[in-house]
């Protein structure tokens, strides 16, 4: 054990004497595979989840008895740093796009599909994000995600989604709308319609909420294909979809609060690497959020707690910490990480097994 602690020591000692350039440190983020990105946030973010869990930092489930996970696409800004094979185009280099799923009671980022492309479409790697898919999920998305495939798997699987519809996707209706009253942002209309795909039927509840104000898009009407029992009712669904726009305040918050889109990095592989990163501090922060509304209440913390304020306090006091307290003191957390109530690869295999 001695000698174990004295090869540590010489090896840090010999880190600090080390100077790594700029280059060499991209070329080495640039060379991280994506699938590592992605399972670095996967990783993390269901343990954290769990922890959110035992902290008792759950918000309501909107409709117990299914796992609600809102999903959405990004793309990673145009990068101002220009590579020699395309400084003579106008526009910025894309760098990357990534699917994000959150988790609707622990607020926590739990998996991510990444695209090297920035300029593919996003529906290309829907195949991955649907193996995503377990029995009683239930999947809510914008329109983007509104391909007659998407659902269809969806169902097959036995899962359930709240799905924006999108203009073009043809349907048949079997019924006439039907009116439900009004809630707080329109009036709420119901239909059964029904779509076709691969010689397959599939019948929908069609929601419609005629707005009283519109969409920042300038948008009065809002359609949700679902597959929910009849026993939800419209008016759920319709929170269901209102609550998705919780993802949107989150790619803000990655944005502006952990530097998740670093304008210098044009390659695809370093800017989602870097944006990965960004997530895994994103999800340490609703961790703490989440130990916060456990002992306060969601409504006080989410009224009078900046996400802003509280990581400039973190980054401040760390900075502090690592001035005042000497290395040697952190030394005994390494390679510490969360207690994970999740069976572990080969307790899974044994279950099976049995």
């Amino acid at each position: 054990m001695e000698s174990r602690n004295q090869f540590t020591q010489q090896c840090i000692a010999r880190a600090e004497n080390l100077s790594v350039s700029t280059t060499a440190l991209y070329n080495k983020l640039s060379g991280v595979e994506l699938s590592v990105s992605e399972a670095l946030v996967r990783e993390t973010g269901q343990d954290l989840a769990e922890l959110v869990k035992l902290v008792g930092g759950e918000q309501t489930n909107v409709l117990p008895g299914y796992c609600i996970k809102i999903v959405d696409g990004t793309c990673l800004k145009g990068t101002d740093h220009r590579l020699k094979a395309i400084r003579n185009y106008a526009a910025s280099a894309l760098p990357g796009k990534a699917i994000v799923v959150l988790e609707q009671q622990s607020k926590i980022i739990t998996d991510i599909v990444l695209i090297e492309d920035g300029h593919a479409q996003e529906r290309s790697e829907f195949d991955a994000l649907l193996k995503k898919v377990k029995p009683q999920h239930l999947w809510c998305g914008d329109r983007n995600f509104c391909t007659l495939k998407f659902l269809f798997t969806i169902q097959d699987k036995k899962a359930f989604f709240v799905i924006r519809q999108h203009g073009g996707m043809g349907f048949k209706e079997l019924e006439k709308l039907k009116s439900l009253g009004s809630t707080e942002t329109g009036e709420l209309f119901e239909q059964k319609v029904e779509i076709n795909y691969e010689g397959k039927t599939l019948i929908l509840r069609r929601i419609v909420l005629n707005l009283f104000v519109p969409t920042r898009d300038k948008e009065w009407e809002i359609a949700i294909f679902c597959n929910l029992p009849e026993s939800v009712e419209a008016t759920k669904i319709a929170e269901i979809y209102r609550n998705r726009w919780t993802i949107e305040s989150f790619f803000q918050t990655v944005t502006k609060n952990f530097n998740g889109e670093i304008q210098t990095l044009a390659y695809p592989k370093a800017a989602l690497f870097s944006f990965s990163m960004a997530l895994v501090a994103y999800n340490i922060l609703a961790t703490l959020r989440g130990a916060l509304w456990g002992v306060h209440g969601v409504e006080k913390i989410e009224a009078g707690l900046s996400d802003f304020y509280l990581v400039d306090e973190l980054q401040g006091t760390y900075r502090g910490m690592m001035i005042a307290i000497p290395r040697s003191e952190w030394e005994v957390f390494q390679g510490k990480r969360i207690m994970s109530t999740r069976p572990s690869n080969s307790q899974q295999a044994e279950t099976q097994s049995h």
